[in-house]
This record gives structure tokens, sequence and C-alpha cells, in this order.
């Protein structure tokens, strides 16, 4: 059963057992019996608590993600982190298990954020909306318009370091390469077997790359890189055989 579901369902049962339920209560205008109103007003409580906890590690998050980018996050100690985010020491450790935590849950809403965008591409290459060469350009132009650099360089270092993140980011890219090869046979329908996934980790490398190519001093802008890079991709895929 869901955290809101463990909420919900006591109130939904003591409205049964009175012969009524929410909408006929709302309706009626009568006031609820006080055995259902001490639900409901447990109910308010908890769902007050549950936006309160979801708006506090937010919050840790955020603050986190700004101190892991400029100090390190080896570098940045809870107690830093708990003055930078106004709150103590012990706030975080009541939503977070420690720094490791910290950085899984980063990894995990950079991961939906960004499957959300590619699921949204493939819905709009399904319609016919974009073709494939804009699709890997927009594709592209997610990765470098990453503004996140130095923080993602700190969290792979961690990853080969620490299995648990270790496992949380190869996660994240096992989903990638499954919208990549979607898209490779799109590109070229003839692809299978083993040059399918060799453009699967020819892709991967490149966009990966190009999201990390500000300290190499590049000549194109993002948007001018992205179309020359889904240019060449698309070209390469539709030559294999």
């Amino acid at each position: 059963m869901s955290p809101f579901a463990s909420i919900v369902y006591p109130f939904r049962w003591s409205l049964l057992d009175s012969g009524m339920n929410i909408h006929s209560a709302c309706r009626s205008g009568k006031k609820l019996p006080l055995s259902i109103q001490g639900v409901k007003e447990g109910l308010e409580i908890k769902m007050v608590a549950v936006q309160q906890e979801r708006s506090g590690r937010e919050h840790i998050l955020n603050t986190a993600r700004d101190l892991f980018t400029t100090h390190g996050f080896h570098q940045t100690s809870m107690a830093e982190l708990a003055a930078a985010a106004k709150i103590s020491v012990g706030q975080i450790y009541r939503l977070f298990k420690g720094k490791e935590d910290i950085i899984e849950a980063l990894i995990g809403a950079d991961m939906k954020d960004r499957i959300g965008k590619i699921e949204e591409l493939r819905l709009r290459l399904e319609a016919g909306r974009i073709n494939i060469e804009q699709t890997f350009e927009h594709l592209v132009l997610l990765s470098l318009r990453d503004k996140d650099e130095a923080l993602s360089f700190d969290i792979l270092a961690e990853a080969l370091r620490n299995r648990p993140v270790g496992e949380t980011v190869s996660a994240m890219f096992q989903r990638f390469r499954h919208f990549l090869r979607d898209f490779a046979c799109v590109a070229n329908p003839a692809l299978s077997g083993e040059a399918l996934d060799g453009a699967e980790e020819v892709i991967l490398a490149c966009i990966f790359g190009l999201g990390h190519r500000s300290l190499s001093l590049p000549n194109l802008s993002d948007e001018c890189t992205a179309r020359h890079a889904a240019q060449m991709i698309v070209a390469a895929l539709k030559g294999v055989s």
C-alpha cells in the first residue's frame, strides 16, 4: 500500500461505517461525526507533514547541488550544507542517511527530468512532428545545456568508488541506452545484433562526450554543434550495413 493510500483509507472506511461518503457530506453541508472529524484532522496533519518533508528534501537537494558543484562532494561537510540550507544537521539526517544518499537523490531527480524530456522527444518523433535528425539534435542539446558539468564529474568519480552510487548511475545509463537503440533503428531499420550494439555505444559516447566539452574551448555554439553532430550521427547510422 502506498503512503498516500495508508492516509486516505482510514478516512474512507470511517465514512462508510457512518453511512456517508465524502461527496454526500460535502453536498449536504452536515457536520461529520466526531469520529470522522478526528480521522479528517489526522489526514490533514499527515498530508501537511508529507508536503513539508517533500519541500524539505527539495530544499536540501537544491542547496547540496550548489555546494557540491562549487566546492566538490567530498570537500563539502554536512555542517556546511546545514549552514547553507539554514537548518540543523539533525534535520538533514532525518531526511537523508548521509551524503551518499543525497547524491543518489540528485541522480534520481536528474534522471527523472532527463528521461521525461527524452520520452517527449520520442512522442514527437512518433507523431511525425520532428524527424530523426531533429531528434538527435535535441538530444545533443540536452547534454550541451547541462550546467552541472563539474558535479557530473564528481558524481562519476564517486560512482567508481562507491557501489550504491555506481549502481544508481548505471541504472540511469541503461534507461538512456534504451532510447538510443530505438532512435538508431528509426535512422536505419536494418540495424540489429552487433551492429546495433556498436551504434548504441558510439552514440552514447558522442552525446556523453559533447556534454563535457567546456574545458576543450569549443569554437561552435551549442546549437551549431548539436546540428552538425545530429547530421553526422544519422549519416553514420544510415551507412552501417
